[in-house]
Parts: structure tokens; sequence; C-alpha cells
């Protein structure tokens, strides 16, 4: 199965078990917008507290904070996303769709590093066990006349988008010979910036009404706050104000499912420090953000840094942290030395001002910002692409049909575990009801008596569910259930009242926490 095929499995998947719908779907949809069903929430959820208590819990000097998803306009401007916060588009005019001018050469450059890694393959099974890669990477013609390519195309991208050339973007989109995946022609329109803040107008008459945007971020609502917080809180730097929202962009090349939608939301955390300090920190909540993805068990190999090439204009150092999914590593999370360029910019603007007394140094100053962002549904789409899996399901040493399963981490997944009567008699439903009385005050639990018991299995598989408790005939003369485990489908007896202790060291929140 390719990875293509893969993904267009996970989505079907995630709809056909009530994860994620499109947006209006009897309308025949919206374009990037989408709705997470009854298990897609409960996972968006958990994500959501995994995050916030790691980040506030956990660290005595974080706090949290909800800001207003409308603001000032003049926040906007203070921010620079006015007059900065663009992409630059290219169209094909013979297909007339349109595209990241910058993500086209992206896509460019992955694809002569593929034929780098496939030669490094047959160079592999060429000379086997004696396989030297870097002599090969250092000699191999082939190898050597597409990664020049590779560099000289990096270096040109990276200086026009520095540099704001968008004739030099489109010259090297036309030198590289890129060609539209829909008309396959080379036909191009001129590269244009275009502005992603969504507009609306706020007044009771429509005529007297202001210009306000939708946030394109949420971490200017932590900006804008920052002396409410430090004052009420009595904070003293270091400190960081953590928040979790919603943020919209009018992404115009908007797809891959839900890595890139028009309403999407954040996990931000923004670390204020003494100026001198940044890249200190910076690297600190590399290290520890790094560890808070790796600590859900979805594979060290599937993750690594990204520094920019082209910084921001807020930033002196930025790097993401990117995630393998089906198309490739792309970024999870951003951590960014902002400097003081936020909270100078809103005392600029605002004419108020906003500066920090260190009583340690006795002196007043605008604090320097570390930020940590990342998408709750692009961590979503990880752990989903993660856990989807295709097997064939052996029973006495011998091939017994296949099953899809969801191996979500057990503390994330939607329903933590399955109560199932064997039958639905003699007693058992009744039985299997006061075990589901007893856990649910602590667990997403589900009830299930429908179908057999296979195909029960089968669909808690699908859906992620981590254990399930079967309750039989036996467990009516002692008081034993069976509990089935998702991943191995290995079956234990144990005694109904060590199920909430055996799950909740299993499942909960804590378990993950405390490796942090």
């Amino acid at each position: 199965m390719t990875q293509e095929e893969l993904f267009k499995k996970l989505i079907a998947h995630s709809k056909e078990y009530g994860y994620i719908f499109p947006s209006s779907e009897i309308y025949d949809g919206l374009s990037a917008v989408y709705d997470y069903g009854q298990y897609g929430s409960e996972l968006k959820n958990n994500i959501k507290r995994y995050w916030w208590e790691a980040m506030v819990r956990l660290h005595e000097n974080i706090v949290g904070i909800d800001a207003a998803i409308f603001m000032h306009p003049r926040t906007w401007e203070a921010s620079g996303h006015v007059g900065a916060f663009n992409d630059p588009l290219i169209d094909n005019k013979d297909s007339k769709k349109r595209y990241r001018a910058d993500v086209l050469l992206e896509e460019h450059i992955a694809k002569l590093e593929d034929k780098i890694n496939r030669e490094i393959e047959k160079g592999r099974k060429k000379f086997g066990d004696g396989f030297d890669e870097t002599q090969f990477r250092a000699t191999n013609p082939n190898v050597l006349r597409n990664a020049e390519k590779v560099e000289e195309v990096h270096t040109r991208m990276v200086n026009a988008l520095t540099n704001n050339d968008l004739e030099a973007l489109r010259q090297l989109i036309l030198d590289c010979e890129i060609v539209c995946p829909v008309s396959g022609t080379r036909s191009w329109t001129e590269v244009r910036q275009f502005n992603l803040m969504f507009e609306t107008k706020m007044g009771s008459v429509s005529e007297d009404a202001g210009t306000i945007y939708l946030r394109p971020e949420t971490a200017q609502g932590i900006f804008v706050n920052f002396l409410n917080v430090q004052k009420t809180g009595r904070m003293k730097i270091p400190f960081g104000i953590a928040q979790i929202g919603k943020a919209f962009r009018n992404e115009i090349v908007a797809r891959q499912f839900i890595f890139r939608m028009r309403e999407f939301e954040q996990m931000e955390m923004q670390f204020f420090i003494r100026p001198g300090e940044e890249m200190k920190w910076y690297e600190r909540w590399k290290a520890a953000r790094m560890k808070w993805h790796q600590n859900l068990g979805m594979g060290a190999e599937n993750y690594r840094y990204h520094n920019h090439d082209k910084l921001a204009h807020y930033a002196n150092a930025a790097c993401d942290i990117e995630f393998q999914f089906p198309f490739g590593f792309k970024e999870l999370e951003g951590i960014h030395s902002r400097t003081d360029f936020d909270l100078s910019n809103h005392q600029k603007f605002s004419g108020k001002k906003i500066q920090y007394f260190d009583p340690e140094t006795n002196e007043s100053y605008v604090p320097y910002v570390v930020e940590t962002s990342v998408g709750v549904d692009r961590l979503v789409l990880s752990v989903l692409t993660n856990a989807y899996c295709e097997e064939k399901v052996q029973k006495d040493g011998e091939e017994a049909g296949e099953r899809v399963v969801l191996r979500i981490p057990p503390a994330l997944a939607p329903v933590k575990l399955a109560v199932l009567p064997l039958v639905k008699k003699d007693g058992l439903p009744e039985k299997a009801r006061g075990i589901l009385s007893m856990l649910k005050l602590d667990f997403s639990c589900q009830y299930d008596e429908k179908d057999s018991i296979g195909k029960r299995y089968r669909r808690q598989d699908a859906i992620g569910t981590p254990f399930c408790v079967t309750v039989d005939h036996q467990t009516l003369q002692d008081n034993t259930v069976t509990i089935r485990h998702r991943d191995s489908m290995e079956q234990e007896r144990v005694s109904i009242e060590k199920l909430s202790g055996i799950m909740d060291a299993q499942v909960s929140l804590r378990s993950l926490l405390a490796k942090l």
C-alpha cells in the first residue's frame, strides 16, 4: 500500500467511525473546513488536556488564559499582520488552479531528494554489508548532480523569499520546469502576495460598522494581557502564559485533510524572559517540546527538528518539530525566539507602558519572549496517522481474517474501555451494566451488546478502544471478567474489584505526565 493510498483510507476511516466529517456535508461541504465527530472531539479534548496539564499544571511559573477571538484592529497593525501576513501565490493559466509558489518549489526539492535516496538504495542493494553511504554520497555522479540541484534551488528560493522578490520566485519555478499537477503545463501567472486574514464588520449599523479581523493566531491575546496577568498573578520573570483557542486563516491552498484548514485550533505558550537569555531558553524549550511529543510513544524516528531558513519579522531564531505524515515530514509545532518585538510594538501602538520591573536587577525592561505553538488539528492527524493499521489476524497459528485497528495511545483514546456481555441473556447484561456504572465515573466507557463478541471486538479495534471487558457466565460465579488488549489481542482474567486500578494504570494521563 502506497502512502497516498494509506492517507485516503485514513480519511475514509475517520468519517466512517465518527472522527472527522466534512463541514456542512449535506450542502456539499465547505472547502478546508471540517467537523469533529463523537470520537474525534474526544480525541481532540484528550490531546488538549495532555498539553494543558503538562504546560500549566506541571510548571509553577506558567499560567493559562482564554482571550477573545475579536480584538481591536490596531492589535494586528502592531503585530505586523496587516502589512506582512502574506503567502506568495501563483496561478496556472490552463487549469485555473492556484498554488503557493514556495510549496511548489519545496515539492520539487523533495522529488530531487527522493532521486538521491533511490540511488542510495540501489547502491545499498548492490554492495550489501560493505556499503559506505558517506563515500557513496561523495562520489556517485547521480547523487552529486541532484545534490547540487537541491542546493541551488534551495539557495535561490530562500534568497527570493527573504528579499520578497516575487519575480525571482516565478523565474525559479520556470527554470525548474515545474508543471501544474492538474494541467501538466508550465503556463504560470506572475507571483503575488495574498493577505491571509479574514475581515468582518463590528457595529449595529452597517454604515457605522468598523473593520475588524478574525484572529490569525492566538499569541496576540497573550501579549496584550501581559501586564494584566503579571500583576494579578504576581508573576516573576521567567514565567509563561498559555492558551488554547481557535484561529482563522484564509488559506488559498488548503489541502491534506485537516493538516491545513481555514479554521483551526492552536495551543500556544509565550515564555517571558530577560533580554539576552533568549537563546538559553529557546534551546530548553526545543528539548522540552520534543520530549513531550516523543512521550506519546509514536516512534522517535517520526520526529525531527527543522531550522527555519527565512525568519519571521519578529524572530531571531526559529525551528519546527516535524512529524512524518503520509505526505512527508511536515511541521507539527513551532518554537520561536520572538525577541521583544510584540510587547515593544504594542507599547508603541497603544501608547501604554508595557514593561517589567525586575527586583533582582533593579531595572525595568520590555521582556523577551520564547514561543511554543502547536496545532491541535495537526496533532490529531499525527495520532491517527500513526495509529491506523490493517493487519492479518492469526488464530491457533493460522490466518483468521483481517482487522483494521487504531493504535491510539491509551491515555488519548476517545473510549478507554468497552464493557461487553457475552450474550444478551442469563443476567449478563445486568451484570455488565453494573460494572459500567462503576467505571464510567473515572473513565470514558462504552457498552455494546449487539452482534457476536468477535464483531464487537473488531468494532472497538476500529474505534481505537484499548481494552474490552467481557462479562460471561463465569463472572456470575466468581466475580471475574476477561480483559482483552487491543494491540496484542491477548486476554487475561481479573477480578472486578481490580478493574479500576488496572485501567487507571494503563489509560490515565498521570502515566504520561509522570514521564515528563
